[in-house]
């Protein structure tokens, strides 16, 4: 059964919003009509509610993982309707708190709702939750509170989560295929070199052969996965948190996010996503009204690619001394073309910066749907090659030593 966000009016005239489970809108106008309330508007809550053991193991997830971009989403959504609609900010959060299935994320809700009772402004308490809402998220929230826009923001916010979900997806979806190809074509190998292979060894060994280079290769590799299996799993974890490691430090890093944006197709994904999200970022927070150095600083953290984050840094520096946004940008035409410093340049002199912003989001976001719509038709004839090449390799080793026994016979 459907659950809705309804808001309703009173025999009074006063407005009334609230969630309640009904099986059609129909339903819910009826259910309402016998509690003395009359259906204005409504919609379908954007959550689904889980019971017994998915319930169970979905709180415990919730607890190690965190707060999905989704569930932010619809909390944002929800509460602009809520506040729009006249309801105070307290009791939407506690309406909120009781609609998420998100353990976590309501104990979260119910402590928000607990210190606006104890008179805490609604961004610091949202400040008190970093790994939860963003700098992005407690900014809008303040310049929300302050020009009294705040369900103006919540509605801009939802959108931009919305957004950012969108380009999530379709980049883990893109990346999927591959993944799951080269995972399966590992534990492929892995399977071979440790039940196929000995068997082969018995027999070369029995026929007493001279093996070819390549044979030789595929079983020391055999028997190194057959006696050092553990060892090497442990190598391998153990060089994998020591590169983790290696990679906190800044400028190691910056080299790889450098080289990043050089590869082939990927590197034109990262390039159009973080300009996407930049563009998208600066153009929320202008038109929530927060300045552009601000902006600049806030946009910076919500950018995976330590290239784009110092060149906003940059930028935000540079309009601290009064150049233009559009020529501080243009310092790093590698990761700016000239459509970005154009339509950034046009937007300063008309006094339109966040529509033009939005504008080159939109554009970029259409273009990440389109290179990942391809990447797997791309990728495709690649995998092939790889797969291809991987068994006709370990096919003619093994083959060689046969074919030259029968040879000499």
């Amino acid at each position: 059964m459907p659950t809705y966000l309804y808001k309703a009016k009173t025999e009074k005239g006063e407005t009334e919003v609230g969630i309640r489970e009904a099986r059609s809108e129909e339903d819910l106008a009826h259910i309402l009509r016998e509690n003395g309330l009359i259906l204005i508007a409504s919609e379908v809550a954007e959550t689904k509610k889980k019971g017994g053991a998915a319930s169970f193991f979905e709180n415990l997830l919730t607890r190690v993982r965190g707060v999905p971009l989704k569930e932010k989403m619809i909390f944002a959504k929800h509460l602009s309707v809520m506040i729009k609609a006249g309801v105070s900010l307290d009791s939407s959060l506690q309406i909120l708190a009781e609609q998420t299935n998100n353990y976590k994320f309501k104990e979260i809700i119910k402590d928000l709702s607990s210190q606006i009772r104890k008179g805490v402004s609604f961004s610091y308490a949202l400040s008190n939750y970093p790994n939860v809402f963003d700098n992005l998220f407690v900014s809008m929230v303040k310049v929300g509170e302050v020009s009294g826009t705040l369900e103006e923001v919540l509605r801009l916010l939802a959108e931009q989560m919305r957004k950012e979900d969108q380009l999530r997806s379709r980049v883990k979806g893109a990346m999927t295929y591959p993944a799951v190809i080269l995972i399966a074509m590992t534990g492929i190998g892995i399977f071979m070199m440790v039940s196929v292979v000995p068997k082969l060894m018995t027999t070369f060994k029995e026929l007493n052969v001279e093996l070819p280079l390549t044979t030789r290769i595929i079983i020391k590799t055999a028997i190194f996965f057959q006696h050092y299996l553990v060892f090497g799993v442990i190598f391998i974890v153990i060089g994998i948190f020591c590169f983790r490691l290696i990679y906190k430090v800044k400028k190691i890093k910056c080299k790889f996010h450098l080289i990043y944006l050089k590869l082939p197709i990927f590197g034109e994904i990262i390039i159009k996503v973080n300009s996407a999200r930049f563009a998208r970022t600066t153009s929320s927070l202008i038109e929530a009204g927060v300045d552009l150095v601000k902006t600049l600083y806030i946009a910076s953290d919500t950018l995976t690619n330590i290239c784009f984050k110092d060149s906003l840094i940059s930028a935000a520096e540079q309009i601290k001394k009064g150049k233009a946004f559009s020529y501080a940008l243009s310092n790093y035409p590698h990761l700016y073309p000239p459509m970005v410093l154009q339509m950034v340049k046009v937007g300063e002199e008309t006094g339109t910066l966040a529509d033009s912003l939005k504008t080159l989001a939109e554009f970029y976001e259409e273009e990440v749907n389109n290179i990942t719509k391809n990447l797997s038709s791309i990728i495709e004839p690649l995998l092939m090659i790889i797969i291809g090449t991987a068994v006709g390799f370990f096919a003619v080793s093994m083959i060689q030593p046969i074919y030259s026994i029968m040879s000499g016979i």
